[in-house]
């Protein structure tokens, strides 16, 4: 990849303390604090590159397309990141999701790339990057510089509004009590979120927390109270 010089207009991109209109629906809680305060002023250098990681389903890669959003970032994923033209993206700031998917020359030459000419570049992974195998040396020491930022497991908050998004995308009205008796019992991440309410939606019956325990437990519906 070559690389022009930084110019000083490079990068004017907005900053804010807060997720954008855009964001709405992406609650912040303790799980995901400290990655949403850390993307809200970011990048405020030049030539910064930073990670958000954590466990399948916790919210990194939608924040990081709301990120994305926020200051036009070109958005790269995985393995694909290989076939861009670089003469697209000198001092453009890029989102790679699925980041431990690129090869190694890609990831040097994306990083070199956001350095030499004054971009930013945030990559998406469950680990963090200084645990990514990597071949190359120069790589190797890149990586282990990269702020990372955690994201943790969705909490009840999180989890919660989750489950609400589901079931309103589908027009279905849980009973009161039923979102809060499968936080406990499902488990902490979008797709189990998305999975639950697609079973409860397929037996086209007024979810209850019955029914709720015969898809989660396997028992059918009797009407009997639940601790």
């Amino acid at each position: 990849m070559t690389a022009r010089a930084p110019t000083p207009d490079q990068m004017r991109l907005p900053l804010q303390s807060d997720l954008p209109d855009g964001a709405d629906g992406f609650v912040v809680s303790a799980c995901n604090r400290a990655a949403v305060d850390a993307l809200a002023d970011w990048p405020n250098l030049i030539g910064g590159v930073m990670a958000i990681c954590g466990p399948a389903g916790c919210g990194k890669s939608r924040l990081g397309q709301i990120w994305a959003e926020r200051v036009g970032a070109v958005a790269l994923h995985g393995a694909e990141a290989a076939l861009i033209d670089p003469g697209e993206l000198e001092g453009r700031p890029l989102l790679l999701d699925r980041a431990m998917d690129a090869d190694d020359e890609t990831l040097f030459h994306l990083i070199n790339l956001t350095q030499a000419t004054g971009g930013a570049l945030l990559m998406v992974s469950r680990p963090a990057p200084s645990a990514w195998k990597v071949a190359l040396p120069d790589l190797r020491s890149r990586l282990d510089a990269v702020i990372s930022v955690p994201m943790e497991a969705p909490d009840d908050a999180v989890l919660a509004a989750m489950l609400e998004a589901r079931f309103a995308e589908r027009g279905i009205r849980p009973q009161k009590d039923v979102i809060p008796w499968l936080l406990r019992r499902i488990d902490r991440s979008a797709a189990a979120a998305a999975d639950v309410v697609e079973r409860l939606d397929a037996l086209h019956k007024p979810v209850t927390r019955a029914l709720a325990r015969e898809v989660v437990e396997g028992t059918e519906e009797s009407g009997e109270l639940f601790e």
